[in-house]
């Protein structure tokens, strides 16, 4: 009889899709528009919870994988981020079992970022630390683990995170860059995807710090529950100011997690028009073809340099649409 791992760890591991809303409330009082929004939210945080758990239970892929493959499709990538988690908490509890990058490079490839990102939702939480476990992950996209390190500590420490703008002193270099992306993720489902919030929530980080929250932003408008129509969503991307092409590349980074899972979205092609001009494939080939002849051993990261040749595409091919102001005058 096989251990209910994910039952004995709740208590240690009190994840809730309950406790999110509430979370969120706590913060910025009681708003209509954030129940309505969170009713929208609520199966992508149910999966991610729901997955964790069973991760924990019975990681053997044979088991597994058909449960992943069994979630609807618009939820699968989610379920496979919440099977990242698991895997990451059991090989963190048993350090000989390398679950996780088996599963990366096994029946989890297609999903490898949402992974990654999976892993970093519980690396605050175990005593490892960021910059070894990095050192050991994919020289690409590692640095996705740390947009889900920023995501986890915006979500669950709101006060030193978001209002004192507090990054822990375990994350260093330019694993800060991937933290606060996921900052910026976190912030779509803490202000309960809200234009006004987001921005002003945004605005009060350093100068310095706002194009990469900028970025997860990008990446949540485009990748998670389509909560947005397209009025708001030239409206958020108008108040990113010149920070529009970290928008971008983050929109363009959900377009290579919507290909690499073969699971399109009409919010994810709705994003890119909005951003790009073009459907959700065109960015993502866009971004393929940035990240052509990377090499990994320079001063700058792999994931930087991808990044920056993204969003020079975009500074390039964009096209400059008038502002609400202007269309009224």
């Amino acid at each position: 009889m096989r251990l209910p791992l994910g039952k004995l760890l709740k208590p240690v591991f009190p994840l809730s899709a309950e406790a999110f809303p509430k979370m969120a409330a706590e913060r910025f009082g009681a708003q209509e528009d954030m129940d309505k929004t969170w009713l929208t939210f609520e199966p992508v945080a149910r999966t991610l919870v729901d997955t964790f758990y069973t991760t924990l239970d019975d990681p053997r892929h044979s088991v597994l994988v058909p449960h992943l493959e069994s979630i609807e499709p618009e939820l699968r990538g989610i379920a496979y981020e919440g099977a990242g988690m698991g895997l990451m908490l059991l090989d963190s509890l048993f350090p000989f079992t390398k679950r996780l990058p088996a599963f990366i490079h096994g029946p989890g490839a297609p999903y490898r970022c949402l992974i990654y990102i999976g892993a970093g939702l519980v690396l605050p939480r175990v005593p490892i630390s960021p910059q070894r476990f990095l050192a050991r992950q994919d020289p690409l996209l590692r640095w996705l683990v740390m947009d889900g390190y920023g995501f986890y500590q915006s979500f669950f420490a709101w006060q030193e995170t978001v209002e004192k703008h507090q990054v822990p002193r375990s994350v260093r270099g330019y694993a800060k860059r991937g933290f606060d992306q996921g900052v910026g993720r976190s912030l779509w489902f803490s202000t309960g995807a809200n234009v006004e919030r987001i921005i002003a929530t945004i605005n009060g980080f350093p100068a310095d710090r706002q194009g990469d929250i900028w970025s997860g932003i990008g990446v949540a408008c485009a990748y998670a529950a389509g909560v947005m129509d397209r009025a708001a969503i030239e409206t958020l991307f108008e108040a990113a100011g010149r920070h529009r092409s970290s928008v971008a590349v983050g929109s363009a980074i959900a377009s290579i997690f919507r290909e690499q899972s073969g699971q399109p979205a009409p919010h994810t092609d709705l994003a890119c028009d909005v951003i790009w001009g073009k459907d959700a494939n065109a960015v993502a080939a866009i971004a393929h073809q940035a990240g052509l002849g990377l090499t990994h051993d320079g001063p700058d990261p792999a994931y930087e340099l991808w990044r920056h040749q993204i969003g020079n595409v975009w500074s390039r091919t964009s096209v400059v649409r008038p502002s609400a102001t202007e269309v009224g005058a």
